[in-house]
């Protein structure tokens, strides 16, 4: 059975930007989330959850695993259980992501941080 702690309408503002949750269901969450121009979240992995992100205005520059690449408004990224990753934005306008969380556990306490720009644990 999942746990979803995540409510529609939950959000929250963060020193990169922002999100928001848009709806649940069992075993899935969605969110918004809005980069600021410079902004990076953490470098961080899930233990109980994968993320797909599709990038719907800006360009994200995306760590997953060793790798680092851009993906540009259209483009996916598909993050696994497990794997470290961050999103930044290197452009001037704010990038906006939807993000859909699938697992056994959605919530905040799911983040395991490994870097953080902004000293958070």
């Amino acid at each position: 059975m999942s746990e979803v702690t995540y409510r529609p309408g939950d959000a929250d503002e963060r020193p990169w930007g922002r999100w928001r949750v848009l709806d649940v269901g069992p075993g899935f969450a969605v969110k918004r989330i809005t980069v600021a121009p410079g902004g990076i979240l953490s470098l961080q992995l899930h233990r109980h959850r994968s993320e797909h992100w599709f990038v719907a205005a800006g360009t994200a520059r995306v760590t997953l695993g060793t790798r680092e690449f851009d993906v540009s408004a259209g483009g996916h990224v598909d993050v696994p259980v497990g794997t470290a990753h961050r999103v930044a934005n290197p452009g001037t306008e704010p990038l906006e992501l939807v993000e859909v969380q699938h697992g056994e556990r959605l919530d905040e306490a799911d983040i395991v941080r490994l870097e953080d720009r902004y000293g958070r644990n």
